[in-house]
């Protein structure tokens, strides 16, 4: 979609998918279990000013389990779930970031591209609107598949700590 923006608000757990300054779609998410912040190891969702680097699951199914950006061939289920406790799933899609900031997110320890944050489905099980991440930003699989259909390559997405809806800060480094 020409001049769509993401807009992720922390305070709140939404996201923004922006285009000509209104909001056209909101979506409930979750972010990090341990905030905001930016060094790599942390668990925490990075901040500022990001583009969508790559695009990966365009046409699985819905549930696919993603290792590495990679489909493994399986969908996610309880049973599989059972099998693998504890892993963090990535499923259905991959929108993967890249900060656009030097310093902040981007560059030596605080690059979010080598961080491997993303927008990503997850678990229906897995609850929104609450920080529980690992770092990434989590979405039910239905809106991550529906986002990633409106998104392009290149899509400018704003991570704020305190968004003030309508008024949409875009001015990309």
């Amino acid at each position: 979609m020409a001049g769509a923006e993401v807009h992720i608000d922390v305070a709140q757990q939404r996201l923004h998918l922006v285009v000509a300054g209104a909001s056209l779609r909101s979506y409930s998410v979750s972010t990090a279990l341990n905030g905001v912040g930016e060094i790599d190891g942390s668990g925490c969702t990075p901040r500022g000013h990001h583009r969508v680097r790559a695009k990966v699951g365009a046409g699985c199914v819905p549930g696919t389990v993603f290792v590495a950006r990679r489909a493994t061939g399986e969908i996610y289920s309880p049973a599989l779930a059972a099998q693998h406790p504890g892993r963090d799933w990535i499923l259905s899609r991959i929108l993967w970031l890249a900060g656009c900031e030097r310093g902040l997110n981007r560059g030596g320890s605080v690059d979010t591209l080598r961080r491997f944050i993303y927008l990503h489905g997850c678990p229906d099980d897995c609850v929104m609107g609450v920080p529980a991440s690992h770092g990434c930003v989590r979405m039910a699989n239905a809106d991550v598949i529906d986002l990633f259909d409106r998104v392009k390559v290149g899509t400018l997405v704003c991570i704020h700590t305190a968004l003030v809806p309508g008024q949409w800060v875009s001015a990309a480094p």
